[in-house]
């Protein structure tokens, strides 16, 4: 977050210099991103660390995990097979029940 906020910051500053030469809007404000860019790759290494290590960390298991509620098994994959299957159910069938008896693929025969 402090990493954004003085990136934003740099940015800001450097639009509102280039805005006050009279320059182009949009011509400005692409010159105002490339400054903010060059400045934080030069100036704001260890944020700039900080941040990719704490990213690094939260997807691989380091930081902390937000609680959430845990999921059914199957659930997802089974309300997927049955839109890709075409298989809809008109009976008020859960999706547990798609998954408990799949739709035949198609080309299989019907079992007599």
């Amino acid at each position: 977050m402090f990493y954004t906020l003085i990136r934003l910051g740099i940015f800001a500053v450097a639009l509102a210099v280039l805005l006050l030469t009279q320059m182009t809007p949009w011509i400005a404000a692409v010159l105002a991103a490339v400054i903010s860019l060059c400045a934080s790759y030069i100036f704001l290494r260890a944020p700039r660390e900080e941040l990719a290590t704490g990213l690094y960390q939260a997807r691989h298991g380091g930081g902390t995990v937000s609680k959430r509620a845990p999921e059914r098994a199957g659930s997802d994959e089974a309300n997927e097979d049955a839109v890709v299957d075409g298989v809809v159910p008109t009976d008020g069938a859960s999706s547990d029940a798609i998954a408990e008896n799949p739709a035949p693929a198609p080309g299989d025969a019907p079992a007599r």
